[in-house]
């Protein structure tokens, strides 16, 4: 069985979201985003990109059972529009202690019901993961058609 690859390092992923986005014509017109590290990486390029929004997907604001280790400095400051699409139980940062982050007023928080990282909530919920699957598609398309609304007032 073949042992899975570390991701490259995060200068090495960063330049290569610049790269795609320079040859997509510039980030004035797109939307960028990601799963976990994924969308952390599009978050520290977003705005050097200048990029039109940003979408995140179970952000991982610290490493699971590590919240002293937070990944938020360069949240603070940022300037993109932001969506973060966050379970409520998702270990990498929960209901409970986001909230309690010094965060960008750029940046919307969605909360999706009893949700982990991957958005899958606990049977006892009620809910099932196409439910909060449906949830996070619906809201990304009315993050992104305000933010398009909005610039083009």
């Amino acid at each position: 069985m073949a042992r899975r690859k570390p991701p490259d390092p995060p200068g090495v992923l960063q330049q290569s979201w610049h790269s795609v986005i320079e040859e997509l014509g510039g980030g004035s017109q797109l939307f960028i985003g990601g799963k976990s590290m994924g969308g952390r990486i599009a978050s520290m390029v977003a705005d050097e990109a200048r990029v039109r929004g940003l979408v995140c997907l179970g952000y991982p604001f610290h490493p699971p059972a590590k919240p002293a280790q937070l990944r938020v400095a360069h949240l603070k400051a940022l300037k993109t529009p932001a969506l973060i699409l966050q379970g409520e139980r998702d270990s990498f940062g929960g209901a409970q202690e986001v909230p309690r982050y010094d965060l960008s007023p750029s940046i919307q928080i969605v909360w999706i019901a009893d949700g982990d990282h991957s958005f899958k909530p606990r049977k006892s919920s009620g809910r099932t993961e196409a439910e909060n699957l449906e949830h996070a598609v619906a809201e990304i398309v009315r993050f992104i058609t305000t933010v398009q609304r909005s610039s083009a007032a």
